[in-house]
């Protein structure tokens, strides 16, 4: 009987050793809780930008918080210039075997300008990679600076499409107020020989972004042009009608417009 009861309580105490073993692995200091948590944030924040690009997440005006660290770590990376690059491959392709170009004056396409020929990551740095309310006010300052450095990727594509003789429309968000900025930047960083430059006024400013580039396209159509393709970084730079023969989408979840 008293070996029975020995070996009852080391029976207890090794369950209760094993317990505390299995609790301490499970520490939130220790390293594998740590490292599980972090792949679970990782996949969460990765999953949260692969589904702005793919338009199912929507008009979020803030990146979440505990993602702000992994979108910058992907727009400031190779594989965010390597997604890019590839977009822009397929620009090359379709143009290569799509279009029958007429040679009248009256083939079109179509570039956003932030985030597609100029870049805003200068200043999302500085202000939070979407992880802060976007500031109009402060960007509208930082524009006027005209220091934004051109998407190298999109400024060889731009200068191919127009060298084939296709009219090249800018159709931007930015208000008029900043068109001598915005050319300004535009030129100096090698962008040139665009045919119009839209941007939107008084008028525009209660339009949704969608129905402001939509009516812009319209505008294109009625003058007579063939819009072959349409290179932006946010959907609304697609959506609503008329739109193009193809669009490209390129990577941007820091903001939604």
């Amino acid at each position: 009987m008293g070996k029975l009861i020995e070996l009852s309580v080391l029976i207890i105490f090794s369950n209760i050793f094993i317990s505390l073993a299995v609790a301490a692995d499970w520490s939130i200091l220790s390293p594998k809780f740590r490292k599980e948590v972090g792949d679970s944030l990782k996949k969460y924040c990765e999953s949260w930008r692969v589904n702005v690009e793919i338009n199912n997440i929507r008009g979020f005006e803030m990146v979440p918080q505990e993602c702000v660290e992994h979108i910058k770590k992907y727009m400031t990376s190779s594989q965010y210039r390597a997604d890019s690059e590839k977009a822009l491959e397929e620009v090359k392709l379709y143009l290569s075997r799509c279009c029958s170009l007429k040679g009248d004056g009256k083939d079109a396409w179509i570039f956003d300008v932030d985030d597609t020929l100029l870049s805003t990551i200068p200043y999302y740095k500085k202000h939070g990679f979407g992880g802060e309310k976007r500031n109009i006010t402060s960007l509208e300052a930082w524009m006027k600076k005209k220091g934004a450095p051109a998407l190298k990727h999109t400024l060889d594509i731009f200068h191919e499409i127009k060298d084939k003789g296709v009219k090249i429309f800018l159709i931007s968000s930015r208000r008029e107020t900043l068109r001598s900025h915005t050319v300004d930047n535009l030129i100096e960083v090698g962008y040139h020989g665009w045919s119009g430059l839209s941007l939107r006024g008084l008028e525009d400013e209660l339009k949704e972004v969608q129905n402001y580039k939509s009516e812009a396209r319209q505008k294109l159509l009625g003058e007579g042009y063939r819009i072959w393709g349409i290179v932006g970084d946010q959907w609304s730079s697609f959506e609503g009608h008329p739109s193009a023969k193809r669009t490209f989408k390129l990577p941007n979840s820091v903001y939604y417009i």
